[in-house]
């Protein structure tokens, strides 16, 4: 057999057994890919639950109207879970009584009002709660109810039980979940103060969009960037196909740049 035969018949066999490697590191990367699927679908819903336990508790009434903005930077983070409410656990005492916060007290709303105009209501605090001063008194308050009022004069529960990737059978296409809010301490409104009301699926679960896009230019060939979105079984297609030839790769990087391509749990870069 000549050299130039020999060389043809080596690369063909190495380009055979190859495939044959590729073949069944495939098929034994499809049998795990699903357990790792479920592990990852788990982590995210003990997230969800996790975050539903340490918000069970509602927003903290305000001491006084004028507030550091570092207080009010911690309270943004507050998220209310439910609508329960117990006036003696959130309400202060040893403070006046017209300093109360909007669920400690009770205040006679003119409901007829022209909605935005600043009205004045007589208000009282609620039976069990215990303040210094006059137990009737004049509070401002603008003209609307409580589930009209923009999204920083309230809280609101996150959830990560929805994803943005999912199929949907059903309009709107993009998903939505519903979400307990409460009014702020220091802001009064008509109606009830905690209400449920619906919010679309923008929760984020720290993927970074240029992260993506790097391994996605450089480390493509590779799968590198299918892993860290978490799509392992295509990971595994890209490196053992070299990136679909280069054609895979530039499709992915298309689709990362334009946001199509996101995180495999439905999350949102961040």
């Amino acid at each position: 057999m000549s050299t130039t035969h020999q060389k043809e018949f080596l690369l063909k066999k190495a380009l055979v057994s190859w495939h044959i490697l590729s073949m069944i590191l495939f098929i034994l990367t499809l049998s795990v890919c699903g357990a790792l699927s479920s592990a990852t679908e788990s982590d995210v819903s003990r997230v969800g639950t996790d975050i539903e336990l340490t918000t069970a508790s509602t927003p903290n009434s305000m001491v006084s109207n004028t507030t550091s903005n570092e207080t009010d930077d911690t309270n943004d983070n507050v998220k209310a879970a439910s609508c329960s409410l117990d006036v003696t656990e959130v309400c202060p005492e040893n403070v006046k009584c017209s300093l109360l916060g909007g669920e400690c007290i009770d205040c006679d709303f003119n409901t007829s009002c022209q909605y935005g105009t600043i009205q004045k209501a007589y208000c009282s605090p609620k039976a069990n709660v215990s303040c210094e001063g006059a137990r009737r008194f004049k509070r401002e308050y603008h003209c609307r109810y409580c589930y009209q009022l923009p999204e920083w004069q309230t809280w609101c529960n996150q959830t990560t039980d929805c994803a943005l990737n999912k199929p949907r059978t059903h309009w709107p296409a993009r998903p939505f979940f519903v979400s307990t809010c409460w009014t702020k301490s220091e802001f009064l409104c008509m109606g009830r103060r905690c209400f449920h009301k619906q919010a679309s699926c923008n929760w984020s679960n720290g993927y970074k969009w240029s992260k993506a896009m790097l391994y996605s230019i450089f480390l493509g060939g590779f799968g590198v960037d299918r892993f860290y979105l978490r799509y392992w079984v295509e990971g595994i297609g890209k490196l053992l196909s070299f990136g679909g030839l280069g054609v895979w790769t530039l499709v992915d990087v298309i689709l990362i740049g334009v946001g199509y391509l996101g995180p495999s749990d439905g999350s949102l870069y961040i």
